[in-house]
């Protein structure tokens, strides 16, 4: 079956939305502050940088944190690869992919050669000799489980869960859990309880912490054992 293509309308201050979920992309006050706050920072991030370092995501999106991520890996100077590999159902076509994320030209440079190799296909996507990018399209209910990788560190950011419970139901975080390295982390900017109560059952220590904007708190979570 082939894969469907994000359906995007876009607000004023060229942010995109989705139409499937009524969920913006990105924060509409600061997209590039608010993953840096919360998939960055929830993480311990940078300071956890090492070759090798392995980073999965529940939703590709516009590829923001892809580019927020491999920026603070150059920022590092971090000498070997970084890995990151995202699961997306819903692959947005390249020109809204292009349009969406014309709005963080410090970005520029990485961004357009992310969209010089982006297919909605999904596939392996190379930054020279700093970063590999795997997007697998497909339910992660279904492509997660049967994932070959762990991560040293998770970004959860499907839409709302009131508006995508499928992205945050407790049999995916375990399936997050079986697929992080020992001592691993997560980190969302949802605060829901049945998130946390997921991660808790799924084998994670949770935490809420302060969240992003006008988000009062957050998530994030460390591997048990």
């Amino acid at each position: 079956m082939q894969n469907q293509t994000a359906d995007v309308t876009w607000r004023p201050g060229d942010v995109p939305v989705s139409t499937r979920f009524d969920d913006p992309y990105f924060s509409l006050e600061d997209g590039l502050a608010e993953t840096r706050h919360v998939f960055l920072s929830g993480n311990d991030l940078p300071a956890r940088f090492a070759d090798g370092f392995h980073i999965a995501e529940l939703g590709f999106g516009t590829g923001l944190n892809f580019l927020t991520t491999l920026q603070a890996w150059a920022g590092e100077g971090v000498a070997g690869t970084l890995y990151f590999t995202s699961f997306e159902a819903f692959p947005m076509r390249t020109a809204d992919m292009r349009a969406a994320l014309a709005a963080f030209p410090e970005l520029d440079h990485d961004a357009g050669q992310l969209v010089a190799q982006w297919s909605p296909a999904g596939g392996v996507m190379r930054f020279g000799d700093m970063a590999e990018l795997r997007v697998i399209i497909g339910d992660a209910r279904t492509t997660l489980p049967v994932w070959d990788g762990h991560a040293h560190a998770w970004f959860l950011d499907g839409f709302s869960p009131a508006k995508n419970p499928e992205l945050w139901n407790e049999a995916l975080m375990r399936d997050v859990a079986d697929h992080t390295a020992p001592g691993g982390t997560c980190a969302t900017y949802t605060a829901a309880g049945f998130v946390r109560r997921g991660l808790e059952a799924a084998g994670f220590d949770v935490s809420r912490i302060a969240g992003y904007g006008r988000k009062r708190h957050m998530t994030r979570a460390v591997l048990r054992g």
